[in-house]
Order: C-alpha cells, then sequence, then structure tokens
C-alpha cells in the first residue's frame, strides 16, 4: 500500500488478525483514520485492557477479569453439568444459545500427537482434578467436529469412563470439520439437546 509509513504500518498490523485479508485490514484502517481521536482512543484502551485485565478462570480456564468467572460463581449454575470446550471463543458461542446451564472447561487446544500436543499440553489434569473432588454427574464434550477434536473427546471419553459419572457428546449437528466459533446459534443449540452417551 502507499500512503503515509503511519497508515502503512497499521495495515500491515490489522493483517495480522486471524481472517483479515489486504482489503479489509485496509478498510479498517481508514475507518479508524475517519474516527475521531476519542474513538481511536477507546479502540487503543479497550486492547490494552483486555491484555492488562483478562486472565484465565482457576476454575475452568475460560478469560475473565474476576476469578472465578461470571459462570463458575453463579450458584444458579448447575455445578454437577461440565461442558467441555476446546477454546474460551467455543464456551462464548454456546452461551449465546442461551439453553445450556451448566458450566464449562476450557482445554486450551486439542491433542495432537503429531504436533507434539499430548494430554500434558492441555488442560486434561485440570478437568480430572475437578471431576475428582466429586459432584459431577455428566460431562458434555463440545470438542470441534473435525480430526483432532474427535480424537480429543475420544481419548476424554476412555480417560473419564471409570469415575463413573456420564459422559456424552454434543450431537451431530455440527458438520465435521466445523468450527463451534462459525456455527449459528439453531445449530448449537441442538447439537447440545442432543447429545448422546459415548
Amino acid at each position: 500500500m502507499t500512503g503515509p509509513q503511519s497508515l502503512t504500518d497499521l495495515v500491515e498490523k490489522l493483517r495480522t488478525l486471524p481472517g483479515v485479508g489486504r482489503k479489509t485490514a485496509e478498510r479498517l484502517a481508514f475507518h479508524i483514520l475517519k474516527s475521531s481521536r476519542a474513538e481511536a482512543e477507546k479502540l487503543s484502551t479497550a486492547i490494552m485492557d483486555v491484555k492488562d485485565k483478562a486472565k484465565l478462570c482457576s476454575v475452568c480456564s475460560s478469560i475473565t477479569d474476576n476469578d472465578p468467572c461470571q459462570i463458575c460463581a453463579d450458584p444458579s449454575r448447575d455445578h454437577s453439568m461440565i461442558c467441555v470446550v476446546e477454546e474460551a471463543h467455543d464456551l462464548f458461542s454456546i452461551e449465546r444459545v442461551g439453553e445450556y446451564t451448566g458450566v464449562y472447561h476450557v482445554l486450551m487446544g486439542t491433542l495432537s500427537p503429531l504436533d507434539g500436543v499430548g494430554p500434558e499440553e492441555i488442560r486434561v489434569k485440570e478437568l480430572l482434578a475437578r471431576v475428582e473432588k466429586g459432584g459431577v454427574k455428566e460431562i458434555i464434550l463440545a470438542t470441534n467436529p473435525n480430526a483432532e477434536g474427535e480424537a480429543t473427546a475420544m481419548y476424554l471419553a476412555k480417560t473419564l469412563k471409570p469415575q463413573g459419572i456420564a459422559v456424552t457428546r454434543i450431537a451431530r449437528g455440527l458438520p465435521m470439520g466445523g468450527d463451534l466459533e462459525y456455527a449459528d446459534e439453531m445449530t448449537l443449540s441442538k447439537s447440545l439437546s442432543g447429545r448422546m452417551r459415548i
């Protein structure tokens, strides 16, 4: 892009964001340029706030400003039901549906032996510790329906079965190879309500 170096630098920084190509980065940069200084400062402050204040919940590993997170601290949630997701954005996708009343556990990844990611590199140990404390009746495996997500779900099912709790998998309303983050609310709702024991 030709133009002022500051604008070029902003476009290049925006291009590092996932899913942002050159044209989108240029549109965003020009939008920021046209915005008032106060709006630009609000955006800058929001970015720095999330870097300074956001942390992992000590219970479920979701992203939160307060520990434990709002969901884990809510006594009206069903703490006997834990929905296991790969990443925090998957939790937010399920919460948007507004039908799930249990709590969550974020694995922070999936098993991928070819990439050297085993159970020790994701939060399996923390999930098992929560189950061993007692009170958990059901684990819902809501990993993505792709090779890594399926492998992770099967590993967790095998690991959790000796605990004597129900282990279910969300229904197949989600396409193979898809991501929870991009699923619409109705599909996620049907997937949760149609979960099956594995």
